[in-house]
């Protein structure tokens, strides 16, 4: 058993979810995140009082599961970033986990 983290910018909310579906990953849950990206110093130099929201409505997706769903996930997710138009690709990362309940 594994931890799969996803993180996505929010509008391929729909998307992920339907990954996560193809991959037969049914129980997860999720968080909404801010997402940034760094910026030049100046730019934050210049924002640091403003009202202005820095971040990307994004959204991260966990789940404990097992290794085949986790390789499936990460094959269909490295083929839906492929045909990104955006600069926003979705990224997964695994944990090992050591013991559990």
């Amino acid at each position: 058993m594994k931890l799969v983290l996803v993180t996505a910018v929010e509008e391929f909310q729909k998307d992920v979810l339907k990954l996560f579906k193809e991959a037969k990953i049914e129980n997860f849950s999720s968080s909404d995140i801010d997402g940034y990206k760094n910026i030049p110093s100046l730019l934050v130099a210049s924002n640091w009082f403003s009202g202005i929201k820095g971040g990307n409505e994004s959204i991260m997706y966990f789940s404990f599961t097992e290794d085949k769903n986790i390789d499936d996930l990460f094959n269909l997710i490295e083929e839906f970033n492929k045909n990104l138009e955006t600069n926003n690709p979705v990224k997964a990362v695994v944990v090992p986990i050591e013991k559990w309940i």
